[in-house]
């Protein structure tokens, strides 16, 4: 019987491996440092206007901290085969990451619906949000493509953790604005019971492993050669790769 081949080490070759893990490297780093940030500001503005979902929004860049770590974690390692060891559980600490959000972000929005308190207006609230949903697409862009090529399930979890902190931000943003303008509270948390449900299911994927697959393209093949090859990679039914690249079409 022949050899289980890893999908990791069916796309490119070694040098541009290299190349692809630098740059997802990079760009976790640039998403924690980010983050970092976005969790001060929210968790402070949050507190000073008693937002519950601006509190919310800050913990959870608390928590895409802790899995873009994960995947700084398994890229730290400069031989290919270590960092293809640490995928499982690369992606079962995203998963865990996505379940946490989900159940933070259900709960909070609850509380929000039923409870009597009134949160005040907060103009760095609103900054931040739409700072985050003007830069987090283009991080998780980048680190999705860099993702596929190099074949990381980890890397287009991660990246698509990042994509989720964009519709929160969207959300959050919504919500925002909603509350200073005409006074309605209750838009941010029913927005947020649905992203509870989008990170429910973000965080099944990531901990099944429907990542990403390496296509079979030639080496040398632009992305959308390599998008339009994905179906005879190998994937499984339902890799959120190949599903990407068939919405993409």
């Amino acid at each position: 019987m022949a050899a289980r081949t890893s999908p990791l080490s069916l796309g490119a070759p070694p040098a541009r491996r290299e190349a692809l893990a630098r740059r997802v490297r990079l760009l976790v780093a640039a998403t924690i440092a980010y983050n970092v940030v976005e969790a001060v500001v929210a968790l402070t503005a949050g507190t000073l206007a008693s937002s519950t979902a601006l509190i919310g929004f800050g913990l959870d860049s608390v928590i895409e901290v802790s899995s873009a770590a994960a995947v700084a974690w398994q890229f730290s390692a400069r031989d290919h085969a270590v960092r293809e060891e640490r995928e499982r559980t690369t992606l079962r600490i995203i998963a865990v990451s996505f379940f946490a959000l989900a159940a933070y972000v259900g709960i909070d929005a609850v509380r929000a619906l039923v409870g009597d308190g009134e949160p005040e207006h907060s103009v760095p609230g609103i900054v931040i949000a739409a700072l985050s949903l003007a830069v987090m697409p283009f991080l998780s862009a980048a680190q999705r493509r860099a993702g596929r090529e190099l074949g990381s399930a980890s890397a287009v979890a991660d990246s698509r953790q990042t994509l989720l902190c964009t519709y929160l931000s969207a959300v959050l943003l919504v919500g925002l604005v909603l509350h200073a303008a005409v006074g309605w509270s209750w838009a941010d948390p029913v927005a947020a019971l649905v992203i509870a449900a989008i990170a429910v299911k973000e965080g099944r994927d990531a901990w099944q492993g429907k990542g990403c697959c390496a296509p079979s393209a030639p080496v040398g093949a632009s992305p959308d050669t390599a998008d339009e090859e994905s179906a005879g990679c190998g994937c499984s039914p339902g890799c959120a790769c190949c599903a990407d690249a068939g919405a993409a079409r």
